[in-house]
């Protein structure tokens, strides 16, 4: 017989019955993936008290590059925030935070606009 014969009539398919279980596994598994990926979020633009030094912080959580998608967005917020105003980001300094594994981990940048040449 097939998989999807019945051994009577009142016995569902083979295939119906795993189907659920299967589902249910792979539907974890996307889960426990999506929960690793994470994502990143920011705060806005910020002056600090030097002038023309602005400030913008980023964090991310979820796996073991959590730190890299902190800086990468801190980093690309300050490059945004230059170029809408025809400038090119500096970085000065940058403050890290969060090393494990599943916590969040924080990336925190000073920068200056300067002139493109």
């Amino acid at each position: 017989m097939d998989d999807l014969s019945t051994d009577n009539v009142l016995a569902a398919p083979k295939w119906r019955t795993l189907w659920p279980v299967r589902m249910q596994g792979l539907v974890a598994a996307i889960a426990v993936c999506a929960s690793l990926a994470g994502c990143a979020s920011g705060s806005d633009v910020a002056s600090t008290n030097q002038p023309g030094v602005y400030t913008v912080a980023a964090s991310a959580t979820g796996g073991r590059m959590a730190w890299a998608r902190a800086h990468e967005h801190a980093i690309n917020e300050a490059r945004d925030y230059c170029e809408q105003r025809g400038m090119q980001s500096s970085v000065t300094t940058e403050t890290v935070s969060g090393v494990q594994m599943m916590e969040a981990h924080a990336s925190s940048v000073s920068f200056e606009c300067h002139p493109k040449f």
